[in-house]
């Protein structure tokens, strides 16, 4: 890309604050919870203090809220994390009127947040980075900062970056040729179709611990036979590559009018969200701070959750002293 960002934005900070050991984590407790006559399925990691700060995450397209386990995890003594699984992904149920553009799942996150009138720290990854844009640029009152994590933007130029790492997902985005590939892809085993996922979005596959792979077989399993399923990840699929070629200039726009904190997380080896993005993301959001991991694929909060929770940690030590220098003067 010959382009260059329009400011440069500083460095995340890493936080050298103590992290709890994962050891025996697994899959957070969940609850199912209606919303917009949703039923929406949602994870709650427990707190480790009292005065743990509400986060809300949410994944990318195809995704579930089991890829924040280890993030979760480790920012528990800081945050009370909820992760949630969009309409149609995980173990929710189908979205309302079979919509799954971006719009509509924005408005379920407003939604959901809105149940409990607190401003939270909004972190998310992928098509969910493109979701939360759309939440804190309309709904600035219910976001405290806003983390992305290869955020799903419009690209600066048509690149179509993800069919060079497979072709085949350009066949969802065509009328009954994605409807076919979709079900031929169901009836590829599990443990497969969980492989075939990794490499896609891990740099290197061996990073991810056994018990989460368990857990991601274990969630793809459950989906088996939800006969939303296919419906939800073609029309989000579709939704979220009409934000990027109809959208292109007014998604630009919108980032400018982030008025939270941001934190910009990417791996500079993601086969789906090109990293040269990463700069300008991150200068085009006044109040940001960028981390690039080298080495790194599409979903770092999983692939480098230990960086990741330290930038987090960073992001939040950073707005507590500004409360108090606020309030010191």
């Amino acid at each position: 890309m010959t382009r260059t960002p329009g400011r440069i934005a500083p460095k995340a900070r890493l936080s050298d604050g103590d992290l709890p050991s994962l050891d025996g984590v697994t899959s957070w407790p969940g609850r199912e919870v209606d919303v917009l006559g949703q039923r929406v399925f949602v994870r709650t990691t427990p707190a480790g203090s009292r005065d743990a700060e509400p986060a809300l995450m949410v994944h990318g397209l195809g995704g579930a809220s089991v890829n924040w386990t280890d993030l979760a995890g480790l920012l528990r003594n800081r945050l009370a994390s909820e992760a949630i699984d969009l309409p149609g992904h995980g173990r929710s149920g189908p979205a309302k009127g079979n919509d799954y553009s971006l719009a509509a799942h924005a408005r379920t996150v407003i939604a959901y947040l809105e149940r409990s009138g607190r401003p939270v720290h909004l972190i998310s990854n992928s098509m969910g980075g493109a979701i939360s844009l759309i939440v804190a640029g309309t709904r600035p009152d219910l976001v405290r900062s806003l983390t992305l994590i290869s955020p799903a933007v419009p690209d600066l130029k048509v690149r179509l970056h993800p069919l060079r790492s497979d072709w085949r997902m350009g066949l969802l985005v065509v009328p009954l040729l994605g409807t076919a590939a979709m079900r031929k892809l169901g009836q590829v085993p599990v443990e497969k179709r969980v492989n075939g996922t990794i490499r896609l979005v891990f740099s290197d596959p061996s990073r991810l611990p056994p018990p989460r792979y368990d857990e991601l077989v274990t969630e793809a399993r459950a989906r088996v036979g939800m006969p939303w399923s296919d419906v939800a990840m073609l029309r989000s699929t579709r939704g979220l590559v009409r934000s990027q070629f109809l959208r292109n200039r007014a998604g630009w726009a919108a980032m400018r009018r982030i008025t939270a904190p941001t934190l910009v997380i990417w791996g500079d080896e993601d086969r789906l969200v090109a990293a040269d993005l990463a700069p300008f993301v991150a200068a085009a959001i006044p109040d940001s701070r960028l981390l690039v991991l080298p080495h790194v694929g599409h979903v770092a909060m999983m692939e480098s959750p230990e960086t990741c929770a330290r930038a987090e940690l960073a992001v939040l030590e950073d707005i507590d002293a500004q409360a108090r220098d606020g309030r010191g003067r």
